[in-house]
């Protein structure tokens, strides 16, 4: 992968190795992915949106997202990381289905794709989960999509095959965890210490992130 000019920043150039790409759509569940974005962003990552258009969308929290790009825009070799959230669409029609076409393709290019709540149904439908350990809500939310993959199901807060990570929609925290650790964000005691600062509210693990123990 090189890097290329930002459309959306004349002159200024993006590393597709340090680019993510967060899938944006209406009701999109935007507290499932902030710890992730914002610490990417912490670490040097450029966040893109990408919706179905460049149309704005509105999320499960009632802010309005501009998509940086359109998905028909998006290549898998310009990327580190596609991130899916829940939305009710997942669960309401095949509105959604793009993206998880999308995720096909990222998957077969070897790029990581990382899908919490109702994304999880939406890779279920695509055949995305039949051979792949995964986690989502609970195991007969997938089985309702009438996936054959129950048998990879793990009763997990999130769970990372290889370049796929899944998580359930109360576990935002692990989902970070997972991704920060297969992009080499955190590794070993600091990434522990920052899940346990993070979801147990360990103050003891801070030194630790903070590269300040003894």
């Amino acid at each position: 992968m090189s890097a290329t000019t930002n459309p959306t920043s004349t002159g200024s150039t993006v590393d597709p190795a340090r680019t993510v790409h967060l899938a944006v759509y209406d009701t999109f569940a935007d507290w499932e992915t902030g710890h992730t974005t914002a610490h990417l962003t912490q670490h040097g990552y450029t966040v893109r949106t990408v919706g179905l258009t460049t149309e704005p969308v509105t999320t499960m929290g009632g802010l309005r997202v501009q998509p940086d790009l359109a998905l028909a825009e998006l290549d898998p070799e310009d990327s580190a990381l596609l991130i899916l959230t829940g939305a009710s669409a997942w669960d309401t029609g095949d509105a959604l289905a793009p993206f998880a076409a999308t995720a096909r393709a990222f998957l077969d290019a070897k790029t990581p794709v990382a899908a919490i709540c109702g994304a999880t149904a939406g890779l279920a439908r695509e055949g995305l989960l039949d051979d792949r350990e995964h986690t989502s809500a609970v195991s007969f939310y997938l089985a309702a999509t009438g996936y054959p993959g129950g048998d990879h199901y793990r009763d997990a807060d999130a769970v990372t095959d290889g370049d796929l990570i899944t998580a359930g929609p109360t576990e935002p925290v692990a989902f970070a965890r997972e991704v920060f650790a297969r992009l080499g964000v955190y590794e070993g005691e600091r990434l522990d210490a920052w899940y346990r600062l993070f979801h147990d509210s360990d103050l003891a693990a801070y030194a630790i992130l903070e590269g300040d123990a003894s």
